[in-house]
């Protein structure tokens, strides 16, 4: 394991939008406090597509060291790579009503530094926002259904393999369980690109943790991505391999990048998994951490190891 220890005390700070809603209880049902959802704690692995079914007014600070594999699959055989990905964003959730939100889910900076065969790069991430309504919010029985609908704008910088395509739409359902101590949540979803210059794919992610204390709750999550339609984006991302990156790499990018390749239906899938946990600071704020690995080839994807750290600020 290759990550920079010393990457555990930063926590940068990029800008992004999001806007929820609080609680609403039928008046039919029995009444119940706000407080049966007071113990819910927000996902931390793939930040930009796994978010809490509770609508919520909050904000997001995120940092994200990520290790890139020694070597790639790409062109038919194996590529020498290495190095690591800092990533330094902000999510903002607002609410407009007591179940309508408005979710700005991807921002930020992003730090690419290579060990062989490219150049470090840095540049903006794309943005990505949109609504979120939650379809059952009943904290008697402590159970959250939610949607989520955000469109990812092509407005950051090709150097960080950002910037190309037309966009794309995610399409989100997410789902919340608490039972006594324990919280159950998962997300699965949809990124359907509007051109064939990005792959289309599908995700699960699930989250399980236990509130031994407020200061230590550990948690295990994981994700599982799914190329549907690889996509072609040929001669995207001119600064990599004079943009022949798209038609050499075997496999998509997961949360963070969509990388077109036209080869990615050799390897379709990709999971991880992460360990972690959060601390509630106060009743407003936490913090978290989590370790996460891929369980597929490391090779047949851009991760060997990443840290999350975050802060999750409810208003």
């Amino acid at each position: 394991m290759k990550l920079a220890i010393t990457s555990l005390g930063s926590l940068g700070l990029f800008g992004s939008i999001a806007l929820a809603g609080s609680v609403a209880v039928d008046t039919s049902a029995p009444v119940a406090s706000a407080d049966g959802f007071a113990q819910a704690r927000r996902p931390i692995s793939n930040p930009t597509l796994f978010d809490l079914a509770l609508p919520g007014t909050s904000v997001h600070p995120i940092f994200i060291h990520h290790g890139l594999p020694d070597q790639i699959s790409a062109g038919g055989g194996k590529v020498n790579l290495g190095g690591d990905v800092e990533v330094y964003a902000l999510q903002f959730e607002i609410a407009l009503n007591e179940r309508l939100s408005i979710v700005a889910t991807k921002d930020g900076y992003i730090d690419m530094n290579y060990d062989d065969t490219l150049n470090d790069q840095s540049g903006f991430a794309n943005l990505g926002a949109g609504l979120k309504y939650a379809f059952i919010l009943d904290p008697v029985s402590q159970t959250a259904l939610s949607g989520t609908l955000t469109l990812e704008l092509p407005t950051g910088n090709s150097d960080v393999i950002q910037g190309e395509g037309e966009g794309a739409v995610n399409l989100i359902l997410n789902g919340l369980k608490l039972i006594d101590d324990w919280q159950f949540a998962g997300s699965a979803g949809l990124q359907i690109p509007f051109s064939d210059e990005q792959s289309t794919m599908s995700f699960v992610s699930a989250h399980a943790s236990y509130e031994t204390c407020p200061w230590f709750i550990p948690l295990v999550e994981l994700n599982w991505f799914h190329v549907l339609d690889a996509g072609d984006g040929t001669g995207n991302y001119p600064q990599y391999l004079g943009g022949a990156l798209p038609a050499a790499i075997e496999f998509e990018g997961g949360d963070v990048f969509n990388l077109g390749a036209k080869n990615a239906g050799k390897n379709r899938d990709f999971v991880s998994a992460a360990v972690g946990f959060r601390s509630r600071i106060t009743d407003c704020i936490h913090i978290g951490a989590a370790y996460e690995i891929p369980l597929t080839d490391e090779e047949d994807s851009l991760m060997d190891e990443r840290i999350t750290i975050d802060l999750v600020w409810n208003f």
